[in-house]
């Protein structure tokens, strides 16, 4: 995670607080320090104990400008207005979004004679009342941010309202502020249950109603505590616009599900969907994620530039209606085996929604069952996808092949219509495709009856990039398949001689009827990895090229430390004062595979936290042989010397590097991989 001394940057909200205990770091939604990182499963919350206020009985759903803007000029009336009129125009509004909020930054840096608070001139030449004002004219709410400290998170130090509680919710409540976001910045050491009871206390003292946000960050264990206090809590650091960031995120709030439920609720940070720094894959695993965990739904991207994907997602309804769920549980995890995850929540009408959830980088085959997921024994069930908004029929179980990265959100009931639907009928595909260029790879497909009824006249064509050959080698048709039956397809892939490294895209589309005369058709997307043989010999891993690869900051780096933004942004490898001319610079939570074919035997490598962190950061390395962990170093900090780490990889298709947080967060994880070789 960034650890920065000032959030002017622009590339993150961190900054050191002299005032903070052991150098923390601060943020409108800060750095966790290291108490946090690793969240226990919370105790379930005492009956009955919440802020109280009656409000925030769903997550809270709206938009945070901090994600998009920080602190930049472009923060002002004019982006908070328009955003009010995006919500209307665009059908965000009608799709439960109501708050508008303004993060840090939007006050003068001193208070004014009378010890009142003024919001920047530039910014706000108006006055927020009259933000307010207009934000409510359109049906909508106004949130505003303030720290329970000093000072704010900006470098610049604007005023916090610590010492001025009750005189600071006076004046939100008469500016017709209707959510507050208090921070925990320039604490002062007090304790923080102490702070943030006395703005409880002094928002309740104002009479209007007022959503409460504490952003504590999880230093303290919020989940534990602060469901009296507030209508959420963070429970992490910041989030940042990367797939490793919302990963590691979304981990540490998974196992808090107890604390959560209407009126408080569990906050994982604000949304990073459409921000541009991960696909439209992962900002819909993103999406899924935080609906399935009932987390507050804050768009963090500019809408003035959103692109039509990123409405797709953010509006779409039925994933929505998961989050916004009243019963108000957050899912719980069934499994997570080898990345592939099923999360499930309970729903209000006996329902499940389940999300099937890929962490790794290539297409992985995800089940469940309907009774594993909470549901009583019946006959069959419908289910309902809800991001390909189609409803099929099931004997039970849940499957998918779900894409690298990806998540397919799923929402299960036993109902007595079910026969009115076709049957669900899963395309998957046997194994990962790997394949040299020129060479031809033999691949297995499977189409499987999941449903309560057969599946008539069943067809599978499997389909690649132009000037692919893909012949079959065995039957594409069945003229039934029963419940379980299986139609499999053995196929020949050719990639023509020449096919550059990479990705490329592959589906298998099946079609059928269903009892009831239906014609329906079913795909399923892989991506097939053109790759190279190693060298005989083998050499530096850095230089071969990478067959997948996930980093927690910026992308993984050949040869220096990883810079946590663009590529090249890095230093020269350093562990323990020793510089290192080979190797790669990574930052937890991190995976890099590469293909070794079975010709390779053992990997080896020089590995630690790079210098450049000072005394923080602690990480754990793993070398994975295909499926197997065959190598690990345990916890390793910025305080201990290059460890040498060693793996037998002999047969190994693929082989995996990962680098761990450590158990305490992701800040400052800045490893290498020195003298990363490889003997083939």
């Amino acid at each position: 995670m960034r650890h920065l001394p000032s959030r002017t940057t622009g590339t993150g909200r961190r900054r050191v607080i002299g005032a903070l205990t052991a150098g923390l770091l601060c943020a409108a939604g800060a750095t966790v320090p290291a108490a946090a990182q690793a969240p226990r499963p919370a105790p379930a919350p005492t009956s009955g104990i919440h802020a109280g206020n009656g409000l925030a009985l769903t997550p809270p759903m709206g938009f945070n400008n901090w994600n998009s803007t920080h602190c930049r000029a472009e923060f002002d009336e004019a982006m908070v207005k328009g955003t009010a009129d995006i919500f209307v125009e665009k059908g965000l509004k009608e799709a439960g979004y109501e708050f508008v909020n303004l993060d840090d930054c939007w006050a003068k840096p001193q208070r004014n004679a009378d010890g009142k608070l003024e919001a920047d001139p530039v910014r706000f030449p108006n006055g927020i009342k009259a933000v307010a004002d207009y934000v409510h004219s359109k049906g909508l709410k106004l949130g505003i941010y303030t720290s329970a400290g000093t000072k704010t998170c900006d470098s610049v130090g604007l005023p916090g309202a610590l010492g001025h509680e009750y005189s600071d919710a006076r004046q939100f409540a008469d500016w017709g502020v209707d959510y507050l976001k208090y921070d925990n910045c320039n604490n002062q050491g007090v304790d923080a249950k102490e702070r943030y009871t006395t703005m409880r206390d002094a928002l309740a003292a104002t009479g209007r109603p007022i959503v409460y946000s504490i952003c504590e960050w999880g230093q303290n264990r919020p989940w534990e505590w602060a469901g009296e206090l507030g209508n959420l809590w963070r429970t992490t650091g910041d989030i940042n616009d990367s797939w490793g960031s919302m990963l590691s995120i979304m981990k540490q709030n998974l196992p808090l599900a107890p604390a959560a439920g209407p009126g408080h609720w569990n906050d994982p940070d604000m949304l990073e969907v459409g921000n541009g720094g991960m696909t439209d894959t992962e900002y819909r695993t993103h999406f899924s994620m935080w609906a399935v965990m009932a987390a507050p739904l804050l768009i963090g991207s500019d809408l003035r530039t959103a692109t039509p994907e990123t409405y797709r997602i953010l509006s779409n309804h039925e994933v929505i209606a998961v989050d916004q769920d009243p019963l108000g549980k957050q899912g719980v995890v069934l499994s997570s085996d080898g990345g592939r995850w099923v999360v499930a929540k309970e729903m209000r009408d006996g329902s499940r929604a389940v999300a099937l959830f890929n962490e790794t980088g290539s297409a992985q085959r995800i089940s469940t069952t309907a009774a594993a997921a909470g549901l009583a024994r019946a006959d069959a069930y419908t289910v309902r996808d809800l991001w390909a908004h189609t409803t099929r029929n099931t004997a039970g179980g849940l499957s998918a092949t779900v894409p690298a990265h990806g998540t397919v959100m799923l929402r299960v009931a036993a109902d007595r219509h079910w026969a009115a639907y076709p049957p669900a009928v899963e395309p998957a595909l046997d194994g990962s495709p790997l394949m040299e260029a020129g060479r031809t790879a033999r691949l297995t497909t499977t189409v499987t009856d999941l449903g309560r009824t057969p599946a008539l006249k069943v067809s599978a064509a499997l389909t690649g990039p132009s000037g692919w050959r893909i012949t079959a080698d065995s039957a594409t048709t069945a003229p039934a398949l029963p419940t379980g039956g299986r139609l499999t397809t053995r196929w020949r892939v050719t990639a023509p001689a020449g096919t550059a490294t990479g990705t490329y895209d592959l589906t298998l589309t099946t079609r059928y009827r269903s009892p009831t005369g239906q014609w329906v058709g079913s795909t399923a997307p892989f991506q097939a990895h053109v790759v190279v043989a190693p060298p005989a010999g083998g050499g530096y891993l850095s230089d071969l090229p990478q067959l997948t690869a996930s980093n927690g900051y910026g992308p993984v780096e050949k040869d220096t430390s990883n810079g946590e933004s663009a590529a090249g942004d890095g230093r020269p490898l350093t562990i323990g004062g020793e510089v290192y001319a080979k190797g790669l610079g990574v930052h937890a939570a991190s995976a890099v595979e590469y293909y070794t074919g079975g010709a390779c035997d053992t990997v080896t490598a020089r590995v630690g936290v790079d210098d450049e962190k000072g005394a923080k950061g602690s990480v754990a390395f793993e070398i994975w042989s295909d499926g197997t962990k065959a190598a690990s170093t345990g916890v390793l900090t910025n305080a201990m010397p290059a460890q040498s780490v060693s793996a037998d990889v002999s047969g190994a298709q693929v082989v995996r590097l990962v680098v761990t947080d450590g158990g305490d967060g992701v800040d400052s994880d800045h490893a290498d991989w020195a003298d990363l070789r490889i003997t083939c």
